[in-house]
């Protein structure tokens, strides 16, 4: 089994809060990971989509009170919105008996619903992490390469397919369920087969600029509509949207989001790329991967404000600005290729924000200077960084 990173978030969490809401996409980990959790001290769990386990919770209140001396954990938590008023009053309870800390753990396919239920039930007794796909540091490099993690994605039954033909096939399965079945789930009424052709159109606009009404051209629907199809991929954790970074250059600056399909793996099942091979004869190749390291870096990136892109509109541009901390910005451009370069717009760009340190993360791994304040970086050497940094601070 591989380790995750996430799982000493959710340690920490737990020793911090009464509740950890841990959200995430369908088939990510987030049970086996609550499981591990489970074995390192006494817990009960409860799977809410189980006709079984909802049998024994007929009556919430009174189950999860017979159980006040254990971790509960709530799996699809969203299936029941009535517990969260429930859990508020039995943390309550617990605190002002001494029991404080590492009650629930609440695993739940991401929405800006449970979100808004658990916010407002649960402020100031929850802690929010996010279990993305695998990713670097998470993978063992003996069994398989940096290359297959991108060609395959993070979804580890995807990752972990005996070869890439099983893997492919995973990824088509999970995105006709998560279409036909979980996300009407989530209350949603768009069709299918229109968000599929949705979600295909932005994997051909891979990392690129968010054109409301380009793809409801497309689509034929309106703007509103395709922002509202964008929203609901963004709330579920499966499309990225980087917005940009307003430096005060009195220069005139993009206003439009990136938008990134955040698994790199989905982006090819998307497009139909079933292979490496395939994968890079395709004009996808070089905003795949960008996507991919992106996504990476954010996924460990441990900043106290959100992150971004810079790009005037005279061709000055960062692929991402992340804010280390309130004074502190690291620029990075990200490069497919051995034999990375520096474009004109990114010292122009660099001048216009004056970042405290630059790289380029591009596919090799050995690190050198590119220029005066700027360092080529493989992408496993810029993570170790990342994670690095969130230890120190």
């Amino acid at each position: 089994m591989l380790e995750r990173n996430t799982l000493s978030s959710v340690v920490r969490g737990l020793s911090r809060q009464a509740a950890v809401v841990l959200l995430g996409p369908r088939q990510v980990g987030k049970t086996t990971l609550a499981l591990e959790v489970s074995r390192t001290q006494p817990s009960v769990y409860l799977d809410l989509e189980s006709p079984s386990d909802r049998n024994r919770f007929s009556d919430p209140e009174l189950y999860l009170e017979s159980h006040q001396d254990k971790l509960v954990i709530l799996d699809e938590i969203h299936r029941f919105p009535e517990l969260f008023e429930i859990l508020r009053g039995l943390i309550d309870r617990g605190r002002r008996q001494g029991r404080k800390t590492g009650r629930f753990l609440l695993l739940g396919s991401a929405s800006m619903e449970l979100l808004r239920q658990s916010g407002e039930s649960l402020a100031g007794r929850v802690s929010y992490i996010e279990l993305p796909p695998l990713n670097l540091l998470e993978i063992r490099p003996q069994d398989m390469s940096e290359e297959a993690l991108w060609v395959r994605g993070g979804f580890p039954e995807s990752y972990l397919a005996a070869d890439e033909a099983m893997s492919f096939s995973w990824r088509l399965d999970f995105l006709r369920t998560y279409l036909e079945r979980d996300i009407p789930q989530f209350g949603s009424r768009i069709p299918a087969e229109t968000l599929r052709r949705f979600w295909t159109m932005l994997a051909h606009t891979q990392g690129g600029l968010f054109n409301a009404s380009k793809l409801a051209s497309g689509l034929r629907v309106k703007g509103q509509t395709v922002t509202r199809y964008a929203d609901l991929l963004v709330d579920l954790l499966l499309v990225r949207r980087l917005t940009p970074y307003h430096a005060n250059t009195h220069k005139r600056l993009v206003k439009s989001p990136k938008v990134y399909t955040r698994d790199s793996g989905l982006v090819h099942a998307l497009l139909g790329i079933r292979n490496r091979e395939a994968l890079l004869g395709h004009p996808v190749v070089g905003p795949s991967w960008e996507g991919f390291a992106v996504e990476t870096l954010l996924n460990l990136w441990p900043g106290p404000e959100p992150p971004g892109f810079y790009r005037t509109s005279a061709g000055a541009e960062i692929d991402l600005i992340l804010p280390m901390s309130s004074r502190e910005r690291w620029a990075i451009e990200v490069k497919r290729g051995r034999s990375p370069g520096i474009d004109r717009g990114f010292h122009q760009a660099r001048e216009d924000i004056r970042p405290a340190r630059s790289f380029v993360v591009y596919s090799g791994t050995e690190r050198f200077p590119l220029a005066p304040g700027v360092e080529a970086i493989g992408l496993r050497e810029m993570s170790e960084i990342l994670i690095e940094h969130s230890q120190r601070y």
